[in-house]
């Protein structure tokens, strides 16, 4: 079974940073695609960032130029650096992976609060 496990959230002012961190409990090459996502109070949960294998990386519109998705390979773990963040940025953020034969693992997710 695997488990991912994503800490760094918290509460930031407007324009504020935050990196996200999502630590596998295998190699990242073992999934197809690792990524991020949120779900704010009362809405659907949304694809906010993704990175394939070979690296590539996409993007919501909402957060292209202020977000950045990164990985290490040598620990396991992939990142979200968040910058200029804004109100409508609060929600619990969720890593996922999708393994080759298109099995879904989620983390239990953090919340990120971005209010003055």
């Amino acid at each position: 079974q695997v488990q991912l496990v994503e800490s760094g959230g918290g509460l930031v002012q407007p324009g504020g940073s935050l990196r996200l961190s999502c630590a596998a409990s295998r190699s990242l090459f073992s999934f197809n695609v690792m990524g991020w996502y949120r779900q704010a109070p009362e809405k659907e949960r949304e694809l906010v960032a993704a990175i394939t294998t070979g690296g590539t990386m996409n993007y919501v519109g909402s957060v292209k130029g202020r977000f950045t998705i990164s990985r290490d390979i040598t620990k396991n773990t992939v990142y979200l650096q968040m910058n200029n963040l804004k109100p409508e940025d609060t929600a619990v953020y969720y890593c996922s992976a999708n393994g080759f034969r298109g099995s879904e693992f989620w983390g239990q997710g953090t919340l990120v609060t971005v209010s003055s």
